[in-house]
């Protein structure tokens, strides 16, 4: 089982990359053939068996010799990690059905965001409605619609705080991807008693989470715009699976 599940992230790892490579160049992400970036050589179905594949072929194309991307590798791996850590910490539950829909829309903003600075709002959306379903069935149709509640709530902060930004730095200061995917968050977290804290407590955490990526994307890039999307999702993420530990930390203080 921990073979299969860890295997299955990996292929699932490999498709969250076709999509966060492909969306934003408005390419296919169903029926267009994978290939080689260099020599467009199509990869056959060997060629395209995660990690096993990249393995084989030394991280080079069969045909031309050229270096394929260890991100391919790398994405394969993590997601089937992440996977795998999601079971052995739920099991198969529903907890683990709203943790894998996290990872994979958190995988794929990972992708567009950092390599084009765009967060795609087709994740973003089937992502919420396999939450809004996912919570249907767990806590009923009451509770959904607070979690609903939420993330509207946490949408409408997250737009404020964009607004007030764009006024005190003359320039944009979040992107929209960024306040859509403040809604998701909303959504996931949403549901507790506390869900508007956790989701602004999530929106801090992911600050210090970039902090240190800002200051070494500035001293080496000398850049000032910062794919903020991956860290506000991955905190989101932590403070979900930890949600039992924020809880009692907001219990405690109040």
């Amino acid at each position: 089982m921990i073979v299969l599940i860890f295997f299955l992230g990996a292929v699932f790892g490999s498709f969250f990359l076709v999509i966060g490579t492909r969306l934003p160049k408005k390419e296919d992400v169903i029926f267009k053939s994978s290939a080689c970036d260099n020599c467009h050589h199509k990869l056959s179905w060997y060629e395209l068996i995660p990690i096993l594949s990249y393995i084989f072929l030394l991280g080079k194309c069969k045909r031309c010799k050229k270096r394929i991307s260890i991100d391919h590798l790398v994405l394969e791996i993590a997601s089937g990690l992440l996977f795998l850590v999601g079971y052995l910490y739920y099991g198969l539950t529903l907890q683990y059905l709203i943790y894998l829909v996290s990872v994979s829309v958190s995988l794929i903003v990972f992708v567009s965001d950092f390599k084009y600075m765009v967060i795609l709002d087709s994740p973003i959306i089937i992502g919420s409605m396999f939450l809004i379903i996912i919570r249907y069935f767990e806590v009923g149709l009451q509770n959904t619609l607070i979690s609903i509640l939420y993330g509207l709530i946490l949408f409408a902060v997250m737009y404020l705080m964009k607004l007030l930004g764009d006024f005190l730095f003359k320039k944009e200061s979040l992107g929209g991807g960024d306040i859509k995917l403040s809604f998701f968050i909303g959504l996931l977290l949403g549901y507790y008693g506390i869900g508007f804290k956790l989701g602004l407590i999530s929106i801090i955490f992911s600050a210090f989470l970039a902090l240190p990526y800002a200051m070494l994307s500035v001293y080496l890039n000398k850049k000032n715009e910062l794919p903020f999307g991956p860290f506000l999702i991955a905190s989101s993420i932590i403070v979900f699976v930890f949600i039992e530990k924020f809880s009692r930390l907001f219990i405690f203080f109040s």
